[in-house]
């Protein structure tokens, strides 16, 4: 038998002075003399630490030690290397985003609607991205700016309310001339989440574009968004109740957003929504939608759904289907003057076409030539 020096990367457990024993064809054993002792004797099996913590994760939670918060969270951990930023992206079509020569006055109003602290700044288009700007940052600028003389300000510990003139400030003074524009980060679609987070710690930016192969903005990726994937949904206290994307109707049907995942679908339909090939191709009920009527929809237009399924466009845009009604083809709703076939209408009754010699003949009350 040839004998091979330890490994290097043995731990400090180990001993580092014992060779490595190998069969002579070169293959290392498949396990040690304790670990097939510790099979045998106690059905104990070698296995990464990974692995050990994901079957930990499983058992019962007062066998594992976990609470179920602690269990689910360290499962999202072990998931995470496996999430891409495109599956936790937020599509272009619902980005917020403010063209670099907007108002001060017209910025802040967006800001009041969007909800949102960071928003996407560009040139001309999406696809020309300058950066984003910090609500934090626009408001340190108008409070500078509308400052009194610090001299006077000095007096007071705490600023009073007759420290700010907002007349001091020009609101119609576009965002680029502020210069209070930040950098923003680019990243792939195939980008790992993990790794995007980490290069967030890093660069102390927390927001992050999407681009694709041409270099065009494909979606958004925020710190929050991928926190989430670990310690599930964050709301805070300005974030609006969110209906669910599917739900069951009293006659049995049901009403999706355009934007449920197909998961979410079959999980509240049922298994029988099967759309099969197709979920390799989309993930979203709009996507397979388009993808069946080889166009996007308009409203109140029927879809054939999978199996005995079919989908009535509800609410949709030149871009993609929002809202959608789904039922099985037997339990349709009569159907409306829209939707019935045109029927093939008969002639109207009418006196049969006289003969030559009937049109010839006199009229009774109609005399005669002589």
């Amino acid at each position: 038998m040839t004998q091979y020096p330890a490994s290097s990367d043995a731990t400090e457990g180990d001993h580092h002075g014992l060779p490595a024993v190998v069969p002579n064809g070169g293959e290392a054993l498949p396990e040690g003399w304790l670990s097939r002792v510790m099979r045998i004797l106690f059905g104990w099996k070698a296995a990464s630490t990974r692995a050990d913590l994901e079957l930990v994760l499983t058992a019962e939670q007062p066998a594992s030690g976990f609470s179920p918060e602690e269990a689910v969270m360290l499962k999202n951990i072990l998931t995470l290397r496996e999430w891409r930023i495109e599956r936790v992206m937020v599509p272009r079509a619902d980005i917020v985003a403010v063209q670099q020569e907007i108002a001060l006055s017209a910025l802040v109003k967006v800001f009041e609607s969007a909800g949102h602290s960071r928003l996407v700044v560009y040139n001309d288009t999406l696809d020309d991205p300058t950066g984003m700007v910090h609500i934090r940052d626009l408001i340190g600028y108008i409070a500078a700016r509308a400052g009194t003389d610090p001299a006077v300000a000095g007096q007071y510990e705490q600023p009073s309310q007759n420290d700010l003139n907002l007349a001091n400030i020009d609101l119609s003074m576009p965002l680029v001339a502020a210069k209070i524009v930040r950098e923003i980060l680019y990243a792939p679609p195939s980008m790992p989440a993990l790794d995007l987070l980490a290069k967030m710690q890093a660069t102390r930016i927390h927001l992050a574009l999407v681009i694709d192969e041409y270099g065009g903005t494909d979606g958004l990726v925020s710190m929050e968004d991928l926190v989430e994937l670990i310690v599930g949904d964050i709301a805070d206290e300005h974030d609006e109740h969110e209906t669910p994307s599917v739900a069951r109707q009293s006659d049995g049907s049901f009403v999706a957003d355009g934007r449920a995942s197909l998961e979410d679908v079959q999980a509240m339909i049922g298994d029988e929504f099967d759309i099969g090939a197709a979920k390799s191709e989309v993930d979203t009920l709009g996507g397979y939608l388009v993808i069946r009527a080889g166009h996007v929809p308009v409203r109140g237009e029927l879809v054939p759904g999978p199996n005995a399924f079919e989908a009535e466009v509800l609410d949709a845009d030149p871009r993609r289907v929002k809202r959608v009604k789904i039922y099985r083809r037997k339990d349709r709703r009569p159907a409306t003057v829209r939707e019935l076939p045109t029927l093939v209408k008969a002639p109207p009754a009418s006196r049969a076409t006289p003969s030559r010699d009937e049109s010839n003949r006199t009229s009774p009350n109609t005399s005669r030539m002589p």
